[in-house]
């Protein structure tokens, strides 16, 4: 126990590099959450997750990379694989496209050899085997053995420092290669430099060009055992000297080791200098102690993690949950140094920045869940959030789309930083300038690109003009009645009658004829031919996605598409219908439309809304049955167990709001709507010493059915509930059952329109 303490107290002594965020509490503390995170849930199928060691929103993802390219590999790991071509300090995590990679090692022994392999050849490179057997991962921390030298690896992080511990067998021939050509997917260097700066000292940059065009990285590695020799190599032709500058540089340290030597590197990454690199690892890791390092790095995790403390007899559950919880914290990640310095958009270096520079925005995604998950359970954070964006916007003149690195990659449809700001402005954030943000959301909404010059002048995106019309105007759509919710808010009524009016678009898109959205040529004409199943991916009306899955797309105005599908039971016919419906999406729809119950695509973040739409038409239980699901079936913990493209957090968020038993289906307007609580009680540990503690009664897995819910002690009828009752704390009762409640949440006065403040 006094260990224990004392390592508490290490950690509580360490938080100042948690980017500036407030120190431990001295409080006492719960037992570790950290054991029921398994960093390997979603290392299999399509979740594209990272594996290695970090600490919550970490600038360094520390971890291995497979010699395999491909979709799968887009976080550089994928569970069919047992090879290792080096150790990098950045990793995307739950993406569709590869990128970073950035800042290779790989220890070595025997003759030298700089050229990594191929998967066919493996001798004839550096790559090595490794058995999973002999892997460990968990929250900060991440081990293997390397079977083809014998060396055992074990790495930790802080904040913007990799922290790697090699051991050796006896070798006068042991090396350690940093290779700063190996990137991941899109990825590709356009300069490096490797120097020597003295015999534990090494430094270097490396700029690539890949997702994100312009990537500057900048590093320092301080090494515990003098170095022996120091050779440098242009790709794999030697040259002389102690530095080298060039395209593809590596550089190679050599030592001799003793049976069982462990030889340390810390490595200190920058967006902005080698000498602010050396400053991020004297101000977070001084010494040289990697299991304080890991305990602390655990400790970061474990006080995320008690946030949401459950109680339940299913162990595997908790897993599931907390594995989902530790997703949704890997991104955004920080991308400053400890000084505040960063790399903007613009291109230049932005000194003792008063706010956490973030970057990995891939907001089409998390904008659903992520987002709102962050202002109830990481509010100290958002004013960060948001003020990276408006950083972003005054640089490059809109707010990001999917940032990356100091870059923008345009990637995906709408302006969907919008309603994130909105959502932080309406719930009360104040550590950002108000009157900047709306000029950024107002700014980013009229430009005359990605589509938007049609939507102000004809209302709808022409099919014949623009791909991806149809999900690119539903977004839009989205995103304007956000921007009028603030208009309102701050009092300019002409904005927000113009801007609700685009918040209406959406019924541009919609054929009454099929009652699907669907691309439209002009004011009279449909893109034909058509069929609601058929997807064709990056070639037609939709994104990711069909006719079927794009129909639901009005979060904003739900009570409008129930009026234009005819009202309520032509609408909960149409969406019964969703999920029985048979159809080939086509030899070419994108496997990002997986998980599929009929045509909903639990995979794919277009449809993480649609199973709470029965709230709003008095219909609540069918929300349950769907959500309870697929919470059971599309989340497991096993390693294929997330069924989609983990989607930077996103895929995760879902699991996490539905499994505590309510969702942001308006991602701007403050309500979450009820679906069915997976867990017995839940304590929320909420800003202020607030605890929201939530309890299901009679909770099975076949009691899956809210019967009725107490607030505080007293009755409470509505199917949702607000972010500022929410954040009150309180108590929140479910009474479950077997068989739905039909009179529960059927009055129109306690369902969820989204027109309520």
């Amino acid at each position: 126990m006094k260990r224990k303490m004392l390592l508490l107290s290490l950690a509580a002594a360490f938080t100042g590099f948690w980017a500036g965020h407030p120190a431990y509490s001295q409080q006492k503390q719960s037992a570790s959450l950290t054991k029921y995170v398994d960093p390997f849930i979603g290392t299999g199928f399509h979740g594209h997750v990272f594996v290695g060691a970090n600490v919550p929103f970490g600038a360094v993802q520390l971890g291995p990379s497979n010699i395999s390219q491909g979709w799968d590999w887009c976080s550089g790991y994928h569970i069919s694989d047992s090879t290792i071509v080096g150790f990098q300090h950045t990793h995307l995590s739950g993406t569709g496209i590869g990128d970073l990679g950035d800042i290779s090692f790989m220890p070595t022994t025997g003759p030298i050899k700089v050229f990594k392999g191929t998967a066919k050849d493996m001798q004839s490179g550096y790559v090595s085997t490794f058995s999973h057997q002999q892997e460990t991962a968990r929250p900060g921390y991440y081990a293997v053995q390397l079977n083809r030298y014998h060396i055992g690896v074990r790495l930790t992080t802080t904040q913007r420092v990799g922290f790697h511990e090699y051991t050796f067998p006896k070798s006068d021939q042991a090396h350690i290669l940093i290779d700063l050509e190996e990137g991941l997917g899109w990825d590709t260097p356009v300069k490096t430099a490797i120097k020597q700066v003295n015999d534990t000292t090494v430094t270097g940059f490396r700029y690539s060009k890949g997702w994100a065009k312009d990537q500057r990285i900048y590093f320092t590695a301080v090494f515990s055992k003098p170095i022996k020799t120091f050779a440098v190599y242009d790709s794999t032709a030697a040259k002389t000297g102690m530095a080298l500058e060039g395209e593809k540089v590596k550089g190679v340290l050599s030592f001799t080791t003793t049976a069982g030597e462990k030889v340390y590197v810390k490595v200190g990454i920058s967006p902005v200098s080698t000498a602010n690199a050396m400053a991020n690892i004297k101000a977070e890791l001084p010494g040289w102690n990697f299991n304080q390092t890991v305990a602390t790095a655990d400790a970061a995790w474990n006080k995320e993690l008690q946030k949401v403390q459950l109680k339940t007899t299913d162990e595997d559950k908790k897993r599931i949950f907390y594995t989902a919880f530790y997703h949704t914290m890997i991104a955004p990640s920080t991308f400053n140094d400890h000084n505040g310095d960063y790399w903007g958009t613009d291109k230049k270096v932005h000194s003792k920045a008063g706010f956490t520079n973030l970057t990995t925005f891939s907001l089409w995604d998390t904008y659903r869940a992520a987002n709102p998950l962050y202002t109830v359970l990481q509010p100290e954070r958002v004013n960060d959030m948001i003020s990276s964006m408006l950083a972003i916007y005054q640089q490059q003149g809109s707010l990001p789309m999917w940032h990356l690195m100091g870059n923008e990659t345009n990637t995906m449809v709408g302006y969907s930083a919008v309603p994130i700001v909105v959502d932080a402005y309406l719930k009360g954030f104040k550590g950002f300038d108000a009157k900047l943000a709306y000029e950024a959301v107002k700014a980013t909404a009229m430009r005359d690109e990605m589509g938007t010059k049609y939507v102000k002048n004809l209302g709808y995106i022409p099919a014949d003009s623009t791909v991806e019309s149809v999900a690119m105007g539903l977004e839009y759509a989205i995103d304007d009645w956000s921007i009028a919710q603030m208009a309102k808010k701050m009092g300019n009524m002409a904005d927000y009658q113009y801007f609700s009016k685009r918040g209406k678009n959406y019924q541009n898109y919609f054929d009454k004829q099929t009652h699907f959205m669907r691309g439209r040529v002009s004011a009279t004409e449909w893109r034909t031919p058509f069929s609601p199943f058929v997807s064709r991916h990056r070639k037609d009306d939709y994104t990711e996605g069909n006719a079927w899955q794009y129909t639901w797309l009005v979060p904003q105005d739900v009570e409008g598409l129930i009026a234009l599908q005819g009202g309520e039971q032509p609408f909960i016919k149409k969406l019964d219908s969703l999920f029985i419906a048979k159809g080939s999406i086509g030899a070419e729809g994108s496997p990002d439309i997986s998980g599929l119950i009929g045509q909903y695509a639990h995979g794919n973040e277009p449809s993480h809304h649609i199973t709470y739409l029965y709230a709003y038409a008095g219909q609540p239980w069918k929300t349950a049955e769907k959500v309870r699901y697929i919470l059971k079936n599309f989340y497991t913990s096993k390693h294929d167990g997330i069924i989609g493209n983990e989607d930077v957090g996103q895929m995760s968020s879902w699991y996490v709001f539905s499994a505590l038993g309510f969702y942001p289906v308006n991602p701007a307007n403050g309500l979450y709507v009820f679906g069915s609580p997976l867990f017995d009680e839940v304590n929320l540990k909420l800003p202020g010493g607030k605890t929201m503690h939530m309890v299901a009664h009679n909770n099975t897995d076949q009691n899956i059915y809210i019967q009725r819910i107490m607030l505080n002690g007293k009755s409470y009828t509505k199917s949702y509930i607000s972010h500022a009752d929410l954040m009150q704390g309180g108590e929140l009762v479910f009474e479950m059952g077997s068989k739905p409640n039909l009179n529960w949440g059927k009055t129109l006065q306690d369902r969820p329109y989204s027109a309520k403040p």
